[in-house]
Parts: structure tokens; sequence; C-alpha cells
């Protein structure tokens, strides 16, 4: 068995959910995965629950791009720190590595739009994906986050972006909560439009953690999500500057000051003896490079 090639990506965490105004922003987060383009199936599972590695395949083809082998001869391996179905751009992020990794595979080199295209058309022909999930492959892409009209195609869609809070700076807490059952529809979010407007103007001010529980608030409204609502006000309580749902899922993402070493380990200890079934996950975010290039 041989490796054609590979492919990196992280996860993210939502900013502003695009089905709340049509804008969207994702935040960078440091769960990486890694997908290999192999000759030979492997022995391991690969980790693809949502079937997209066959809609990545078809959106290579159809951007004009030839195959490293044959289609039938072709195989995956996927290594993911990303806990799917959870709201943490899994999708988007495995779509992105393995775009990635064809580029590796074909000695094909991309600009990152079109990474971003290909990764983007991949979620939208496996149907699972309100928005688009625009904003979110642009975050598992590169670092920082971009604010997107989720209307308008990649290349001309970004409208503004920033490099998020500083990676030494702040300590990234995740509640890892398994599985959404249902994701919700576009219609549900209508009610809670209020929340996602002040969330988008707090990015435009520059302020992405108050949009990160702004947005959160709208989140919960629109999934109906009551036990996320008191786990997001235990973190802030508990002294977290930032909390909230992120994406459609059921991770709560939780923000701290990394000097603040008694505030992580009370909060640690909060959700470890109250909601011992619940996974704590510990990060960072991720800021751009100087210069995002694409070897």
């Amino acid at each position: 068995m041989a490796v054609l090639g590979q492919g990196n990506a992280h996860g993210a965490c939502s900013l502003l959910h695009a089905a709340g105004t049509g804008y969207g922003a994702s935040m960078a987060l440091d769960l990486p995965i890694l997908v290999r383009v192999l000759d030979k199936k492997s022995k391991r599972d690969v980790h693809d629950e949502d079937g997209l590695l066959p809609h990545v395949v078809e959106a290579w083809k159809n951007a004009g791009y030839e195959l490293p082998i044959d289609e039938e001869n072709l195989h995956w391996a996927v290594q993911s720190k990303i806990p799917p179905r959870e709201g943490l751009k899994s999708s988007s992020g495995l779509c992105v590595a393995a775009v990635r990794a064809l580029c590796d595979s074909t000695n094909t080199s991309l600009e990152l739009h079109q990474i971003v295209a290909i990764a983007v058309d991949a979620q939208l022909r496996a149907e699972i994906t309100l928005t688009g999930s625009i904003d979110d492959t642009w975050a598992c892409a590169t670092g920082g986050w971009k604010l997107i009209n989720a209307n308008e195609d990649v290349a001309q869609g970004v409208l503004l972006e920033g490099d998020g809070p500083v990676r030494e700076e702040w300590k990234v807490l995740i509640v890892s909560r398994g599985t959404r059952e249902t994701r919700p529809s576009l219609e549900d979010f209508l009610p809670h439009q209020q929340q996602f407007i002040q969330a988008l103007n707090a990015i435009q001010e520059g302020n992405e953690l108050v949009a990160l529980t702004l947005n959160g608030r709208g989140v919960i409204g629109a999934t109906k999500d009551h036990r996320a609502r008191i786990l997001t006000n235990d973190a802030l309580v508990n002294g977290a500057r930032a909390a909230g749902p992120s994406g459609s899922g059921t991770a709560i993402v939780i923000v701290i000051p990394i000097r603040l070493e008694g505030v992580i380990n009370r909060i640690k200890s909060w959700y470890s003896s109250k909601y011992p079934d619940f996974n704590i996950i510990e990060t960072r975010f991720i800021n751009p490079e100087r210069k995002d290039s694409e070897e």
C-alpha cells in the first residue's frame, strides 16, 4: 500500500452562524485532521461519517482536475482530532484536507480560494450544509476568521477578515457532548435574528469573543437546546470571557484568558464533576501565518 498524497486542515468554531443573517464567520481551532490518498484500502476504518469523500472526488473532477489513479483503485485514510457532528466543522476540515491530499498526489498547485471552492462544492453535493459552510471551510483551511456573504461565491464572498484572539493569550475549552441527533431548518433561525445581527455588529467592531457569545444565544434559541443554555451560563458564571455552542451542533466552546489558571481549573473541575459523561477538550485558536500560501 502506497501513500500517493496527503493533506492537512483543522477544526473551527462559529462566531456567526450564516443561517441567522446570510452572513457567516468561523474561527480556526487547533483540532488537526490529516487525510491521505492511498492506492489500496486501509486496514483501519475511514472516519467519514457523512460519506463526504466520494463527493470530494466528484467535486475535484468537476473542477477539471485528474485523479492520481483510476477512481476504483483510489482509497483514503483519515486521522482526525475534530469531534464529528458537533458543530466543530469536521466536515469542512475533512473536505479541505482531502482536496489538499489530491493536490499533493497529482502535483497540482491551487490557490487557497480554489481549494475552499472545491471543498464547499463537495459539502453541497453531500447535502449536509444549510448555508454552504463557506465561512467554516475558510476557517478550516487557514488561520483566523473571514466574514462571508453566504449568497456570493467563494472568491467574491469574503467581506472582512481578522487574525482572531491571540493564540498565546487564550485557552479554549470544548465541552464535547456527542453527535447531534437532528439539524435545525433555516426557518428555526428567523425568530432569533436579532441575536445574530448583534453578533454581526460585534464582528464588524472587532469583538470576536462577544460575537461568539451572542451567536451562541441565537443558536440555543434556534435549536431549542435548553441544556446548552445551562452549560453556557455555567461557564460565564465561573469566569469565562466567552461561551456558546458552535455551528448547529452540541459542542460548547468556552474561552478563558490563559493567565487565569485558577479559572481554567475551576471550569474544568466544574464540568468534570457535574457532567462526567461529557468530554472536555483543551485547545487554542489558530492565527494566520504572515502569508498564507499553498506549497
